[in-house]
Parts: structure tokens; C-alpha cells; sequence
């Protein structure tokens, strides 16, 4: 789906830039048409452009952001909400957000992180987790 760039990038001869239907979108993903409908109510940040009749056409930062919401839910097994929460703090196609356990702020995952500072905040969740499992 990606290209060397980043870029997302379609195989139907199409201008990168150029509008897609909710097909062409759900043929590239996967993903049945009444998925994107219903992501439409549960991420109010998806909005793609409707003409006449109801027809909806996904723009380039439109189908990034159905990218983005597939991979929370179907490859990182993020809840709705889950999914929801971590897009509204910054999760992007290329760096995904880190759960936030510890109640301090989500740290992209591919943000640089002294080895000091990864290893203090790896040492409070496992203190979080022996005392919910201590519970």
C-alpha cells in the first residue's frame, strides 16, 4: 500500500493526488464498504467528501487516516476506542503510538529515547502490572 516514500499509492493508474470512491478505497484495504461507513461514525476525524446523491469520495489524507485506522484495529488489535483515543493524541501512518500505561504522555514509537529514560518508563509499567496482578 505504501511506496519507498511513504506514500500511499494505488494501483489503478490514478493521479496519487486524485479523489477515491469508498470502492476503490475498500478493494485497497480489504475492507467491506459498510467497515468505512461505520469507522465513519465512530471516528469523527474521517470525513470524506459527498456529492450529489450521497456518494462519498475519500481524499489522499482521507484514505491516509482509513491507513491508519486499519492498522490500529486489525494489526495492533486496538479497540474503537482504543483506536479513537490514540489518533486524537497523534497516532500517524508512520509513527504509531505506544499504549499509554503509565498515565504519563504517549511517546511515538519511533521517536528517538535515551536508553536511560525507556528503561525507567519500562520499570513503572512492570510495577503497574505486579500490583494489578497482585490485586
Amino acid at each position: 500500500m505504501n511506496d519507498a516514500t511513504g506514500q500511499l499509492r494505488f494501483d489503478d493508474g490514478k493521479d496519487p493526488q486524485a479523489l477515491r470512491t469508498i470502492g476503490e478505497v475498500a478493494a485497497a484495504f480489504g475492507i467491506r464498504q459498510h467497515v468505512l461507513r461505520y469507522w465513519e461514525q465512530q471516528f469523527p476525524m474521517l470525513r470524506p467528501l459527498k456529492r450529489s446523491g450521497g456518494r462519498r469520495y475519500y481524499r489522499p489524507e482521507d484514505v491516509a487516516l482509513v491507513e491508519t485506522i486499519d492498522r490500529l484495529i486489525n494489526r495492533e488489535g486496538y479497540t474503537l476506542k482504543g483506536a479513537r483515543q490514540a489518533i486524537e493524541r497523534g497516532a500517524t501512518a508512520n509513527a504509531p503510538v505506544v499504549p499509554d500505561l503509565t498515565g504519563a504522555a504517549p511517546v511515538p514509537s519511533a521517536a528517538p529515547q535515551a536508553d536511560e529514560e525507556l528503561l525507567v518508563s519500562l520499570k513503572a509499567i512492570r510495577q503497574r502490572l505486579a500490583r494489578a496482578l497482585a490485586a
